[in-house]
């Protein structure tokens, strides 16, 4: 396989992976944890209106959902580059921080949570998937 074919693949694998990973956390969250009383947490219009009700147990699983899909995107991308393996893991972190950017804009979190997950889901988890990557390879 041509190694533009093959990084291309992996960097989609890892988009598409770390998605994945992203959207089942998010699905699993209100069943460990319930939204509050009266919130309608099913569209975006009733997120928006019920923001003010959330208490910081409920930022737990959005931004375990933003480390865990950036981690998963970004070791996919890493194992299966041919090289530049640092670059694909802080692709798909930028790709994905953009994703965290449009939500701090869209939605009204508290800026405590916004600051801990634009800081610390994208870039640091990038790394990490990126060193896991290389410590798998060995």
């Amino acid at each position: 396989m041509k190694p533009i074919l093959q990084n291309s693949l992996a960097v989609a694998g890892g988009l598409v992976l770390g998605s994945i990973a992203n959207m089942s956390l998010i699905s699993l969250s209100s069943s460990v944890i319930p939204p509050p009383e009266g919130a309608d947490i099913t569209s975006m219009e009733g997120l928006l209106a019920s923001m003010h009700l959330f208490e910081p147990k409920h930022f737990l699983f959005p931004f375990l959902a933003h480390a865990m899909g950036t981690l998963v995107g970004a070791f996919i991308a890493s194992a299966f580059v041919t090289k530049n393996k640092f670059k694909a893991a802080f692709l798909v972190a930028g790709l994905f921080f953009i994703g965290g950017a449009m939500n701090v804009y869209m939605l009204p979190a508290p800026l405590w949570f916004n600051l801990t997950d634009l800081v610390l889901a994208y870039f640091p988890m990038a790394l990490l998937g990126y060193k896991l990557a290389i410590w798998a390879r060995k």
